[in-house]
């Protein structure tokens, strides 16, 4: 694993994840460096369910692949705004 692979990791990990807070409905109250953990996670998971699944891998963006991945951050990020929330009581 190089440099730059974990460098794109983080950005992509960033963007899946900014996307999946995004699209949540409702106010979430988890910071950014955890938006981008779950991000990170979702964009590893999702990528390895599209594997799975068959999905082609392109030369530009892999839509089905990245509709995944933010399927994933969104679910990731209402379980852990969830759970803080929970532990706060």
């Amino acid at each position: 694993m190089t440099i730059a692979s974990i460098l794109g990791a983080i950005v992509i990990g960033a963007v899946v994840g900014a996307l999946g807070r995004l699209l949540l409905p409702g106010k979430q109250a988890i910071g950014i460096i955890l938006t981008v953990v779950v991000g990170i996670v979702a964009a590893l998971i999702g990528t390895a369910i599209a594997q799975v699944l068959g999905v082609a891998t392109t030369d530009g963006i892999d839509w089905i692949e990245l509709v995944m991945q933010v399927g994933l951050a969104i679910v990731g990020v209402g379980l852990v705004a969830g759970l803080k929330r929970s532990s706060r009581v």
